[in-house]
């Protein structure tokens, strides 16, 4: 008798083979959980390390115990037994911030913060860069970790613009000497800043300063190497975005297509809104962005 050999059929009494589960899954296809969550706007990726090591994210019922897994977002990711959500669209805003809020989610010293006042519809935010207690002015807000992230970044060249009310004597060719840089008596090194004079009222004069490092109370560090003390700090541009006529406390959003096209040749593709192409195109850029003022 010869053998039969039977092909694409299977036995209608055969049991299927048992599914290992406690193989781990295929993360390839996916990214880092810390960069995963950090898009999210959950943490930084340092922060979001910190986190897996004090096992506080599980994926799929499993703690997780490396910041090496790689995510889809198709998981059923937790952060200490909250579900985070799939990526939202990457969204931005304009927002001025009033002087006397800390650029913080919470202050131990019970100090109000601009997430206490900002409106109660809006998303979870995470701010791009920081501002300090008694500076006012544009503050970026966004709902995606890795373009806060990317925008921050010194290579990014973004500079930063405010004006400046000091007290004090000072002239242009004082203020020119910011250009070369200046390194304060503790060592902190400041890179060039312009810094122009305005005007001058009584013993006060209003001073506009770019700098685009950004570094901690740079603009009054760098006013108080030359004599100055600074009484009031008003940011007018991050990169390209103006803070132009936002009242105090206003939040403007920035739509998706003047993001991605005012932002494209500096930030990587990744961290940009994704735009439709069936999507109607604005008609005309809004106040706040340089394309406004190409297009005037």
């Amino acid at each position: 008798m010869t053998d039969r050999r039977e092909t694409n059929r299977k036995s209608k009494h055969r049991r299927p083979p048992r599914r290992n589960t406690n193989v781990d899954p295929d993360w390839s296809d996916g990214e880092r959980i810390a960069k995963y969550l950090a898009r999210a706007g959950i943490a930084s990726r340092r922060e979001a390390e910190a986190m897996i090591e004090r096992g506080e994210i599980r994926i799929n019922g499993r703690k997780l115990t490396t910041p090496a897994f790689k995510v889809t977002g198709r998981e059923d990711i937790r952060v200490n037994g909250k579900r985070v959500k799939a990526h939202e669209p990457v969204r931005v805003w304009r927002y001025h911030k009033p002087a006397g809020l800390i650029t913080t989610t919470s202050d131990p010293e019970g100090r109000r913060t601009i997430f206490d006042e900002l409106p109660k519809a809006l998303p979870r935010t995470i701010t791009i860069g920081r501002l300090d207690l008694t500076t006012e002015g544009i503050l970026l807000l966004t709902n995606d970790g890795g373009l806060a992230r990317a925008m921050e970044l010194p290579k990014t060249g973004f500079v930063r613009n405010y004006r400046a009310r000091a007290h004090g004597e000072i002239t242009q060719d004082q203020l020119d000497t910011l250009k070369g840089g200046i390194t304060l008596e503790d060592g902190t090194r400041y890179t060039s800043i312009e810094a122009e004079l305005e005007r001058a009222t009584g013993s006060n004069n209003w001073i506009n300063v770019r700098l685009s490092e950004g570094k901690n109370r740079e603009v009054r560090k760098a006013m108080e190497h030359l004599g100055l003390q600074v009484n009031r700090l008003i940011r007018t541009q991050y990169g390209p975005f103006e803070l132009s006529d936002l009242r105090p406390g206003a939040v403007e959003e920035i739509p998706a297509e003047i993001l991605r096209e005012t932002l494209k040749d500096a930030i990587p593709d990744q961290h940009l809104p994704v735009i439709e192409e069936t999507r109607e195109r604005p008609r005309k850029a809004p106040v706040g962005s340089r394309l406004h003022r190409r297009k005037r």
